[in-house]
């Protein structure tokens, strides 16, 4: 595995490595470390890693790197070195920034390459401050990272997604055969409700609100701020309402300013980022768990992480008609959907959930079953499994 970041942490790589191993396969991941006093290889969790030292300034050429060629050219001697020393028989690349520095030595090493989108880059770009700003608008371009994206993808023998939707918009895109691609949605572990420790607490805290709750960045396309306009609304029908967000980014200024216009200072806890092992007492301590991401091509494509810790410790969920999250929910029976920026349904979708107890008890027990039974990665890794099985053999 190639990721062009630190580890730990970073979930998604560790399950999808975890299941692996614990199918009988040998994983080595290539990281970064930032600090130049750094183990340059350790065992964890199974997973050997190999840490390269990567100066800041080389990561943030990242941005560039469909721009001018200077990043891969930087990474290919250390990824060679890397495969070299594991003689690894398929390359799993995670996400798309280093994808060139590893066909620059395909020819050489005769490994099988498998390209994992974590998320539709190339449209989410369009949203980065610093994408937007100048100067760097000038010398980063969404449109060619979309083209290197569908190069790469045509060029390597298989692709992992995160949603059907995912799947369905690459194959469109690049033609290729749908059987090159395989679904691996950000799920959680199949014992992470009890894993869980509760901070009674945060628990007490609320325990005399109607919560509802966001867990997560706080960016505008995440659409919180649709969530704290209806709080004027909703708080004339529920005396005891509260919208809790536990979360950060560079937008947090514009929420607290409208806020402060709205006089919502009583109905609204801004908490900023907390410790993602407190989560799970948020959760606890809600009535419903909201999504409510503007609706665009990547949020249609993907799902947020926090659905299945909402689901798999009984969060009632409201979420946004954003595609891929919208029909979680509508197969899942997990809550209900409202149309993305539309206050109003946002304010009609919470008034229906507070007042049918018998509908959230349903959804709640809905979200631990669709995990339990579904939505984990002992369940769903083994796609990615018979994926590789399948992948040697040919």
């Amino acid at each position: 595995m190639i990721l062009d970041s630190d580890f730990p942490p970073d979930p998604r790589v560790e399950n999808e490595a975890r299941v692996l191993i614990n199918a009988g396969m040998e994983v080595n991941l290539f990281a970064f470390s930032y600090d130049k006093n750094f183990v340059p290889v350790e065992t964890y969790k199974g997973i050997k890693v190999h840490r390269f030292y990567c100066p800041r300034l080389l990561y943030k050429l990242s941005a560039l790197a469909y721009t001018v060629p200077l990043y891969h050219l930087l990474l290919k001697n250390k990824i060679s070195k890397f495969i070299s020393t594991t003689g690894c028989h398929a390359v799993h690349i995670h996400d798309i920034q280093v994808v060139r520095a590893i066909f620059m030595l395909r020819s050489k090493f005769k490994f099988k390459v498998v390209l994992d989108l974590h998320e539709n880059r190339p449209e989410i770009m369009q949203f980065y401050k610093h994408v937007r700003s100048f100067p760097w608008k000038y010398f980063i371009y969404p449109s060619l990272w979309k083209r290197k994206e569908e190069k790469y993808v045509k060029q390597s023998d298989g692709v992992v997604v995160v949603t059907n939707q995912a799947k369905a918009d690459i194959v469109k895109r690049t033609k290729i055969d749908e059987d090159r691609v395989v679904v691996a949605p950000n799920v959680v572990e199949e014992n992470y409700a009890d894993e869980q420790r509760i901070d009674q607490g945060i628990v007490d805290k609320y325990s005399n609100d109607f919560v509802l709750l966001y867990l997560g960045d706080t960016s505008e396309r995440r659409g919180v701020q649709t969530a704290i306009s209806a709080m004027v609304e909703l708080r004339k029908e529920i005396d005891n309402i509260k919208l809790v967000v536990v979360g950060s980014s560079s937008y947090d200024g514009q929420l607290a300013q409208m806020i402060k216009r709205l006089e919502l200072a009583d109905s609204v806890d801004l908490c900023g980022w907390q410790d993602s092992g407190l989560f799970p007492s948020y959760i606890q301590a809600s009535d419903i768990c909201i999504s409510p991401l503007q609706r665009n091509k990547h949020h249609d494509t993907t799902y947020a992480n926090k659905l299945f810790q909402y689901m798999a410790l009984g969060g009632v969920l409201l979420v946004s008609d954003s595609e891929a999250q919208a029909d979680l929910v509508h197969s899942t029976g997990t809550g209900l959907v409202f149309k993305d920026g539309i206050v109003e349904d946002f304010v009609d979708k919470t008034l229906d959930i507070y007042k049918n107890e018998a509908a959230r008890k349903k959804y709640s027990e809905n979200g631990i079953s669709a995990v339990s039974e579904k939505y984990h990665w002992e369940k769903t890794g083994q796609d990615l499994v018979n994926y590789y099985r399948n992948l040697f053999i040919c």
